[in-house]
This record gives C-alpha cells, sequence and structure tokens, in this order.
C-alpha cells in the first residue's frame, strides 16, 4: 500500500517525464502536433473562414449593386441576392431605435443599422420575455 506521500512523488516524476519528453520531442514534431491538435479540436487554421469570404462577397456585391446606378440614383440600401439587406447610410437615431429598439415590432431581426445582413431587435426580444414572464406569474398559485 502507498502512502500520499509516495503517491504525490509519483505523480510529480511523472510530470518531469511528461515535459522532458515534450522538450525532446517538441522541436521535431511540434509543428505537427498542434496542427492534429487543433483539427481534432474544431480549430481552424489560419484564414478567413466560409462565413467571412461570403460576408466579403455579399458587401463588394452590394457596393458594386449601387455603384452601377446612376449617381442621383443611388440609395445605399437595399437587398443583394436577392434577400440580404444592406444599409450603407450614415446611421441615425430614429433608424438605430427603430432597428435595435422596437418591442412593438413583428420581426426578431431586422436590417442593420450599417452593413450587410441583419440584427436583433433587442426591444422585441426584452417585450417577449416579460410577457412570458407575466405569464408565468399569473399562471403559478400565490
Amino acid at each position: 500500500m502507498t502512502t500520499r506521500r509516495e503517491r504525490r512523488a509519483e505523480a510529480e516524476m511523472g510530470k518531469k517525464q511528461e515535459i522532458q519528453h515534450g522538450k525532446q520531442h517538441g522541436k521535431q514534431h511540434g509543428k505537427q502536433h498542434l496542427k492534429e491538435h487543433g483539427r481534432q479540436h474544431g480549430r481552424k487554421r489560419g484564414g478567413p473562414g466560409l462565413f467571412q469570404l461570403v460576408m466579403v462577397g455579399l458587401v463588394v456585391a452590394a457596393v458594386t449593386k449601387e455603384l452601377q446606378k446612376d449617381k442621383e440614383d443611388r440609395t445605399w440600401h437595399g437587398t443583394v441576392a436577392g434577400f440580404v439587406p444592406y444599409e450603407f447610410r450614415v446611421p441615425t437615431v430614429e433608424r438605430i431605435r427603430e432597428r435595435v429598439w422596437d418591442p412593438e415590432g413583428q420581426h426578431l431581426l431586422s436590417p442593420h443599422v450599417f452593413g450587410v445582413g441583419w440584427t436583433l431587435n433587442l426591444g422585441r426580444i426584452v417585450e417577449l420575455v416579460r410577457r412570458k414572464v407575466d405569464d408565468a406569474r399569473e399562471d403559478s398559485p400565490a
């Protein structure tokens, strides 16, 4: 039967051996191990991901769409790819309130205040949560 002190000493020895092993093989296999380790844990290698490439493509398409119009016809807002909204006008307080904080609005997503894509209507989300909480309070026995 081993004592607590002996088990602790064995654990420390194991750590030291692991560190020494890492030093010996780290230089030779370090980069390969990191690549494999990253793949195993779902980490991507360098460079932009698919989502980033799609977003850049949508921005380029939206700007190109506006630049192809006559100067007086450019609105700098609309849709690209048939359904993705874009907004390149200077943001206003009214537009921010309308798109980010509209508790009476019907949609959880609205076009970005600036950029391509959608943003959450936080006002609508808060309103829905309030209603659920109120309903739960009314339904629960007092």
